[in-house]
C-alpha cells in the first residue's frame, strides 16, 4: 500500500513546486466557500492541518492567532514564505496530522482543506483535530468524498488505486469518518465536480456530561 507517511512526505516534495500552478485557481472558490461557513469572531485561535503552500490564507480574518502544520518541510516553507508575502502572523510547523503536538482544547477553529482524503488513516486525524478543538470548537472541511449513501463501487475502487497513490484517495465518505470521530455535521454543500468535492462545517458531538451542563 503506497498510501504512508512516508510516501506522502516524498511525493508532496515533488509536487511542492508545482503545488500552486496545479491547484491554485480551481480550488479558489471551494476554499473561499469553505471558509465562509465558519463563525468568525476576532481573537480566535487556528490552526491549518495540512496547509499545503499555504492558499488558505487569503480567505481568512486578519484577527485570528494562526497555526499552520504540514509533514512536508518543503510546503511548510512555502506556507511562511506566503504569510510572509501577506503581512500575516502565523506560526508554521512541520508536524503529522494523526499526531498533533498540541494540548486538548487548544483551538476554536481547526481547518482541514483536501488533507483527510491524503492521510494514511483520516480517523486518527479526525480523532487528533477533536482533540485539540474546544468544547464550542468548529471544524472546517473540504476535501472530495465519495456520497454518504452510495459506497464505492468495484470500478470506483480499482481506479483508487491509483488516485490514492498519486493524488488522494476518492472512496472515503464524510459523514462516517466525521461521526465515528464525534462530529456532527452542520452544513454540507458540494463545491465543485458536482458532488465530488465538498465544504462542510462540524462541531463536536455533545457528551452526556457537556449535554446536562
Amino acid at each position: 500500500m503506497l498510501n504512508t507517511t512516508r510516501w506522502n512526505q516524498l511525493r508532496y516534495t515533488a509536487y511542492a513546486p508545482l503545488y500552486d500552478a496545479m491547484t491554485a485557481r480551481v480550488l479558489r472558490r471551494p476554499r473561499r466557500i469553505a471558509l465562509g461557513q465558519v463563525d468568525w469572531e476576532p481573537g480566535m485561535r487556528v490552526l491549518l492541518v495540512g496547509a499545503g503552500t499555504g492558499l488558505d490564507l487569503p480567505f481568512l480574518p486578519v484577527e485570528i492567532e494562526l497555526h499552520a502544520t504540514d509533514l512536508c518541510s518543503a510546503m511548510v516553507k512555502r506556507t511562511a514564505k506566503r504569510a510572509e508575502h501577506l503581512r500575516r502572523d502565523a506560526l508554521c510547523q512541520v508536524m503529522d496530522a494523526e499526531a498533533l503536538a498540541y494540548p486538548d482544547g487548544y483551538f476554536d477553529v481547526v481547518v482541514m482543506h483536501l488533507v483527510i482524503a491524503v492521510m494514511p488513516n483520516p480517523e486518527r486525524g479526525l480523532t487528533e483535530a477533536h482533540r485539540v478543538l474546544k468544547g464550542d470548537g468548529q471544524l472546517c472541511v473540504m476535501d472530495k468524498f465519495q456520497p454518504d449513501d452510495q459506497p464505492a463501487g468495484a470500478g470506483r475502487k480499482a481506479l483508487n488505486v491509483i488516485t490514492s497513490a498519486i493524488a488522494s484517495d476518492i472512496t472515503r465518505q464524510a459523514q462516517p469518518l466525521l461521526s465515528e470521530a464525534g462530529f456532527w455535521i452542520r452544513h454540507d454543500e458540494p463545491v465543485l465536480m458536482g458532488s465530488l468535492f465538498r465544504a462542510l462545517l462540524a462541531a463536536k458531538r455533545p457528551t452526556e456530561s457537556t449535554a446536562e451542563k
